[in-house]
């Protein structure tokens, strides 16, 4: 499944190649029991590496709209520890951040040792979105992508794991998702007039991704397309490359400050 869905550096991602609903294996009456054994085995590293505290985990998240990204957050991380798991989103920038470089935000939000960071959207909205609205020219696109390289190795280096996840949803399966949001009062609070201009540039959002997701998978921080049409399938997915990342680290539980065998509490 992994190897399915990575984009190995120095090819071409491919976007328009990869079925968006493909399934990858995972059988739906299946999903379901699959994802609780994989949220089970994450709970228990998350708490290894937050006991450990030297490295840390970044997880990215980028889609285009209604591709599932807060969905996935829910479905993955229901169950860890909030003390040491943060959720970020990234918007228009402020007047504030706009002053700054464009990685200024994304370093004061990146997770704390021992800590699991999520963006929901992240510093590739600034190779994509950016661009679209004429904030950035094509020269300082692509310039950012060897700025972005550059911001991920050194958080490697420095013990930050970077897994970047592009949930890969199809045009149908999208225009149905925001219309069950315009639909259900309970979720029409989720949609934006604003995604509709997105999705009128659909085909250019798919262009820019594909060359950014090319230019950006690196050894140190390699892309994975997860197909995103079946939540079930996107859910199981995004989780077992997470877990695979989390167990690579191998976090140890620390050693007990002094010798503690045979204490007994006072009632």
């Amino acid at each position: 499944m992994r190897d399915a869905c990575r984009v190995e550096p120095g090819t071409k991602a491919n976007l328009t190649g990869r079925p968006t609903g493909d399934r990858l294996g995972v059988e739906k009456g299946r999903a379901q029991e699959e994802l609780a054994r994989l949220t089970d085995r994450l709970s228990v590293l998350h708490g290894r590496l937050h006991a450990e505290r030297s490295r840390s985990v970044l997880l990215v998240l980028q889609g285009l709209d209604a591709s599932g990204k807060d969905g996935t957050i829910r479905r993955v991380f229901t169950g860890l520890n909030p003390q040491g798991c943060d959720v970020e989103s990234f918007n228009v920038p402020t007047t504030s951040e706009a002053a700054h470089d464009f990685l200024w935000r994304i370093h004061s939000a990146l997770p704390a040792r021992g800590d699991i960071g999520i963006f929901n959207r992240s510093h590739y909205e600034d190779v994509t979105a950016a661009y679209v609205i004429g904030a950035i020219d094509d020269r300082q696109r692509k310039r950012r992508y060897e700025h972005i390289n550059a911001f991920e190795k050194m958080l490697v280096d420095e013990g930050t794991s970077v897994v970047k996840v592009f949930l890969h949803v199809g045009r149908d399966e999208q225009r149905a998702r925001l219309q069950s949001r315009l639909d259900d009062p309970e979720k029409r609070w989720k949609f934006d007039r604003s995604d509709l201009d997105t999705r009128a540039k659909w085909e250019e959002y798919a262009r820019l991704y594909d060359a950014a997701l090319t230019a950006t998978s690196t050894p140190w921080a390699p892309w994975y397309v997860v197909p995103a049409d079946h939540k079930w399938v996107s859910g199981v997915a995004a989780a077992s490359i997470l877990v695979h990342t989390i167990e690579q680290l191998d976090p140890k539980i620390p050693e007990p400050k002094g010798h503690l065998d045979g204490i007994l509490i006072d009632p």
